[in-house]
């Protein structure tokens, strides 16, 4: 199919090809008309100031669409690249950071501007798109299309870089662009049109010039198109709302030529990209029979798609297949979005546009948070490995205490007396407390999201004390006196709530994750349904703690058969609700979770873990891994999710540059995030309170850094260690194999380790509160109050085992139970 030229505004008519089309057309308009701009969000619309915008709202489908593309924000020269492969793709990268390329009309043949470099800059980018797919698809079918406007250009040119259909330049006066399509529209399938674009200030768009440029005269007005006047006008900056006003006029002009020429056409409103250097999402409209259908007349709607699955949130590569499906055009293999459908909305379009600008708002309010809650998360952690290794190290405490000796005043008299004390109780609780509130925050962050407070004046504030608030009522509750004597409750309380809200939110549709400090980022674009890289390694570290303290009891009565099974049975429900399709299709956790599941159910059996054993866990993980991708392949190619597109991927060949974008991306989080010193201290924190506190505690001896807390009589630590030692076995291979196979990299570990090693050191430290009392007490003597403790804080001197426990043998580090 051949480009044609014409010119709005001018007498001359459209060349010979495109005047038999539309004669051949006699009236008969397209079918689906595309509008497309930039930098439009549902802040901008108002009743009065946006009428047009506000009546296609009224009685359409509308969404908030992400817009994210190869690099933080999206240029316009992006979201028509994105049209026109069906993924994410980007012009090339400013000499400026921030600027983006102004859009060239093509020339006299069609051809686009720039877009060699528009290739170039697909075939380094590793997203694997393929500029130009939308209008090759289009010519095979043997759809006639239009494009309006340089961005329409770039959207609907085939791989060849010429527009694959008629051209007609657009003119920014609402008036002559109307009477031009009016004139144009008939005789065509399909019309795209670019509307131009919202700028911020100081954000215009620009024209780069080649670096091998050194002609000096004027060029030739009839060679090279000059800029259109819209995009001259916005190099001005004028105010945001007048930018929004002239746009809803040329929106108000397009329908209004499509309502005349094609009364029953569907159309499909869509903001492309950003209007600067943050990025945002956008606004998305559709009106028509190929969208509405079959809802009511009366009343608005939603658009959604598969790729998001959120109520009014769409993607711009959702945007291709929408436009082949309105055509009744098959979609080819390799786009990673969905089409758009509508579900009805009973609410009113100011109930609408409010909810969608509120959707923004609060991704807009949570992304400087994020941040500086990672730092605190990090922070507060590693001050907590700090209290363990060094605030409980005798030796370190005996040189304070002579430091502060040397200090002659009274304050720092009183402070070596109270570090010297031989009495742990205080310091100990002090601890315990404070890693039940480290290890509640997690999911306190998540619960956080069922407050508006993004709404309020002071987000960030009313965020901060949300997040603390939850945070202190979780330990509280966790450390309550019913059963704060009991060594695994607290855990059980914090890890069992942090899986129970996170397994409900995602099957609830993940909307507790949305924009949440840990959760789903949707102007990020990677994820909006399911369990995110955070939200998973959070749920898999919790998860095999839960296990753990609810196989212990069965343990220790000697049901070892029925602990493995319930630790199978949770691990089963826990790898469908991340792996199915249908809930959390989820690529990279099933591979870490099953192998982590399986190893923890064999030590809670007693079963010892040989090479062979090892090798079996590890077909069997590959097996039922790939069953939830080749399960998703199988289905019609429209209901498909990333999991059976991936498979698609293999097949074809294109493997390997997944493969070297995920390497590439979790080398750069582990060098580049503040999470790996989080990592590294939890890693060192788990050693030292293996190898150095129970070990010198075990030796049933005072001497040592640590064996001050235990007092000399020590039985019942080798219990404590075995019981801990399937659960972090457990752990280091569910976020090693997760660690190797998920792009965020050492994300996973770091947040699994910011919820589990708190809780670890909540054990310890419980238990070492126990020891210390039990030391206290004259032999025979029962639970009386030691040390100002409360009656019953401690803990019995087999560690809180049964007196008739069973003895079993555990060679392959299970749980021992010795007497």
């Amino acid at each position: 199919m051949g480009s044609n030229l014409a010119v709005a505004g001018q007498s001359d008519p459209p060349d010979r090809n495109a005047q038999s089309a539309q004669d051949d057309g006699a009236g008969d308009g397209p079918d689906v008309v595309v509008i497309g701009t930039a930098g439009l969000r549902w802040e901008d619309l108002t009743a009065l100031a946006t009428p047009n915008l506000w009546e296609l709202a009224e009685r359409g489908a509308a969404a908030n669409l992400v817009a994210r593309s190869v690099r933080s924000f999206s240029c316009p020269a992006d979201g028509w690249l994105a049209v026109s492969s069906g993924r994410r793709a980007a012009d090339q990268p400013m000499e400026d950071y921030g600027t983006c390329r102004r859009l060239l009309s093509p020339d006299s043949e069609g051809s686009v501007p720039a877009w060699e470099g528009f290739l170039e800059a697909a075939a380094v980018d590793g997203y694997d798109a393929r500029p130009g797919l939308l209008g090759d698809v289009l010519t095979d079918a043997e759809i006639s299309a239009l494009a309006v406007g340089p961005g329409a250009a770039v959207g609907l040119a085939g791989r060849n870089g010429v527009v694959a259909g008629d051209y007609l330049f657009a003119d920014s006066e609402p008036a002559v662009l109307q009477s031009s399509l009016t004139s144009h529209l008939p005789g065509h399938d399909l019309a795209m049109v670019d509307v131009g674009a919202v700028r911020d200030h100081n954000r215009p768009l620009v024209h780069p010039v080649p670096e091998d440029e050194t002609a000096t005269e004027e060029p030739d007005p009839e060679e090279t198109p000059a800029p259109e006047p819209d995009e001259a006008w916005l190099l001005t900056s004028p105010e945001r709302s007048e930018q929004v006003a002239r746009l809803d006029e040329r929106v108000g002009a397009v329908v209004e030529a499509v309502r005349a020429v094609s009364p029953n056409a569907t159309i499909l409103l869509a903001s492309v990209a950003d209007s600067g250097s943050v990025a945002a999402m956008q606004l998305a409209l559709a009106d028509g029979p190929e969208v509405l259908g079959e809802l009511p007349d009366e009343g608005g709607a939603l658009l959604e798609s598969r790729s998001t699955r959120q109520p009014g949130m769409i993607q711009s590569t959702d945007l291709t297949p929408t436009i082949l499906r309105m055509l009744d055009v098959d979609a080819p293999p390799g786009l990673v979005g969905a089409p758009a459908l509508a579900s009805p909305d009973q609410g009113t379009a100011r109930e609408r546009v409010d909810d969608l600008a509120d959707e923004q708002r609060h991704a807009a309010a949570v992304r400087p948070l994020r941040g500086p809650f990672t730092s605190v998360l990090v922070l507060v952690n590693l001050l907590l490995y700090a209290a363990v290794i060094v605030g409980l190290n005798r030796r370190f405490l005996d040189r304070t205490a002579a430091w502060l000796d040397r200090r002659r005043s009274a304050a720092a008299a009183r402070t070596a007396a109270a570090l010297r004390s031989r009495r742990p109780g205080a310091p100990l609780r002090t601890v315990r407390a404070v890693a039940v509130g480290v290890g509640s925050l997690p999911v306190a962050s998540y619960l956080a999201n069922l407050l508006p407070w993004w709404q309020a004046d002071n987000p960030a504030l009313v965020h901060l004390g949300a997040v603390a608030m939850i945070t202190i009522g979780i330990a509280s509750i966790a450390l309550t006196r019913p059963w704060r004597s009991q060594l695994l409750t607290p855990v059980a309380v914090v890890a069992g709530l942090t899986a129970a809200v996170l397994a409900v939110d995602v099957v609830t549709g993940a909307r507790l994750q949305v924009s949440a400090l840990l959760g789903i980022q949707p102007e990020v674009g990677g994820r909006f349904y399911g369990f995110n890289n955070s939200s998973f390694s959070l749920f898999a570290a919790s998860l095999i703690l839960v296990a753990t303290c609810l196989a212990d009891p069965l343990v220790r009565r000697g049901h070892r058969k029925r602990a493995a099974a319930l630790v199978l049975a949770l691990g089963a429900v826990a790898v469908v609700l991340v792996g199915h399709p249908s809930i959390g299709a989820d690529f990279g956790g099933p591979p870490a979770l099953i192998p982590g599941m399986l190893i923890l159910a064999l030590l809670v059996a007693g079963v010892r873990l040989t090479w062979q054993r090892i090798l079996l866990v590890l077909a069997a993980t590959g097996v039922l891994a790939a069953s939830f991708s080749l399960l998703d392949w199988l289905r019609p190619p429209e209901d498909r999710t990333h999991l059976g597109r991936f498979v698609e991927t293999v097949l074809d060949g294109g493997l390997w540059p997944i493969v070297i974008r995920k390497v590439e991306q979790n080398l750069a989080n582990l060098f580049g995030s503040v999470l790996t010193l989080m990592a590294i201290g939890g890693i060192i924190v788990v050693l030292l309170l293996l190898a150095r506190p129970l070990r010198e505690a075990a030796r049933s001896s005072r001497a040592g850094a640590y064996g001050w807390l235990t007092g000399e009589r020590t039985p019942g630590v080798a219990r404590l260690a075995a019981m801990l030692r399937p659960a972090l076995i457990s752990l280091g291979v569910t976020f090693v194999i997760g660690f190797a196979a998920n792009d965020s990299g050492i994300v996973l570990p770091a947040i699994a380790i910011s919820i589990a090693v708190p809780l670890l050191v909540a054990v310890l430290t419980g238990w070492l509160l126990g020891r210390s009392r039990a030391a206290q007490l004259p032999a025979g003597s029962g639970p009386e109050r030691a040390d100002g403790d409360e009656p019953g804080d401690g803990l019995s001197d087999d560690g809180g085992a049964s007196a008739d426990a069973p003895s079993e043998d555990s060679p392959s580090g299970g749980v021992a139970q010795a007497r």
